[in-house]
């Protein structure tokens, strides 16, 4: 086992924050505007929803002055959903909004990669946590990251262990852009059979009124049964914990859900307005965000801020869940409510959709069931790897492993 020096963190690199872009600058278009929440986004492959902008000129009088983010710089979330890391990449100009990002400059001695991986690292973290102040909001602030202590090997080693890290993160990366991919095409897919009407044979098939000839035109409720959700009461330990998956707007990451923030007991169920939802189950976010979609990928419960959809006989679940993912703007459109946007019941009776013939159906369900179990293997390996990278990550910034260094 090999012993690194233990070192202040900002006798290596400027710890500080940008300079005050108020509310009143923000435009619709110009140098993109990060908050925390596009660097979450970034950090977990998500996309950037409701992006935000400032002036140009505005950007260049501050770079001119104080200096702007650089290829080497690191950002670090600092208000709320606190820790999360962003490399800055030098692919395009941006800037940051003070407070909620902490910057990462002028890294002397100390390796971007390298550090980016200590701070996702139990290491990291636990430095963090000694930085974190506030209980309903927590945050850091600059003083107490300048007081973080690092166990810093030579740059030499921080380099290769940074790259064996994310050998990990670029499969991982690799898989998640096919995963795209793979999504896109069953959309296509989708899109190009039952909304612009170019299936197998159309050729032959006559339209009146925008529905081919022995198809039908229906709403959204007589497809499928539209399922209610409940939560065990929080304050009885007995009902949590367990080993039923229990699924809630937090979970909708992606097209398949395989693990869930919280579980319940068997009892805990017993307790609640939820069923034991089989797999394959289609959920779909009702509450708040409304209208996130994804499969269930073993039995689950799921709380009252969501619906669990199962398509009647003659539907697949792959056809309901791509034809409600076409529907998805017209569900957004109808959500109401006094509070929060929400889905109800009702709003399935509001949202029309096309049934085409069985035969067609199978014949989609052939193709979209085989994309999807691509996407499902895709993402089995994502979790392989991502646990196999999250087990080396602290025996490799604590010395128990060490690397060999390149001539």
């Amino acid at each position: 086992m090999k012993q690194y020096d233990l070192v202040k963190l900002s006798d290596f690199c400027e710890i500080t924050s940008s300079k005050r872009i108020y509310a009143k600058e923000y435009t619709n278009s110009g140098i993109p505007f990060y908050r925390g929440k596009e660097v979450v986004a970034s950090f977990s492959g998500g996309s950037i929803n409701d992006p935000l902008f400032i002036p140009e000129d505005r950007f260049e009088s501050i770079k001119y002055r104080f200096g702007a983010p650089e290829k080497g710089d690191l950002l670090l979330t600092s208000v709320g959903t606190i820790g999360v890391p962003y490399r800055v990449s030098g692919d395009f100009d941006f800037y940051f909004k003070d407070g909620n990002l902490t910057w990462f400059r002028n890294l002397n001695g100390v390796d971007a990669n390298f550090l980016y991986y200590w701070l996702q690292s139990p290491q990291g973290k636990a430095q963090l946590s000694k930085c974190t102040i506030g209980a309903a909001q927590p945050a850091y602030t600059i003083e107490r990251l300048k007081e973080i202590h690092i166990k810093l090997p030579p740059e030499v080693a921080q380099k290769e262990i940074a790259s064996v890290i994310a050998t990990y993160d670029n499969l991982i990366e690799n898989n998640r852009r096919r995963i795209q991919l793979l999504e896109e095409s069953a959309r296509l897919l989708y899109q190009e059979w039952f909304v612009h009407m170019r299936f197998p044979g159309h050729e032959q098939v006559k339209i009146t009124d925008g529905v081919p000839e022995g198809w039908n035109k229906t709403t959204a409720d007589r497809i499928m049964d539209v399922l209610s959700g409940g939560t065990p009461k929080t304050k009885v330990p007995e009902f949590w914990g367990g080993e039923i998956p229990f699924f809630t707007p937090k979970d909708a990451k992606g097209l398949f859900t395989y693990n869930t923030e919280k579980s319940i007991t068997e009892l805990g169920l017993s307790k609640c307005n939820s069923r034991l939802y089989p797999k394959y189950t289609v959920f779909i976010t009702a509450r708040g965000t409304v209208g996130k979609l994804s499969f269930a990928q073993r039995s689950m419960a799921m709380n009252q801020s969501c619906y669990a959809l199962i398509a009647k006989e003659g539907i697949s679940q792959e056809f309901l869940y791509s034809s409600l993912k076409a529907s998805i703007e017209q569900f957004k459109a109808r959500a109401s409510g006094a509070v929060f946007d929400a889905i109800v019941v009702d709003t399935f009776k509001n949202i029309s959709c096309l049934i085409p013939s069985s035969s067609l159906i199978d014949e989609f369900t052939a193709q979209a069931k085989d994309v999807f179990s691509q996407i499902d293997n895709l993402s089995i390996q994502n979790q392989k790897l991502t646990q196999a990278r999250d087990l080396l990550l602290p025996k490799l910034m604590s010395g128990e492993l060490t690397v060999s260094i390149k001539e």
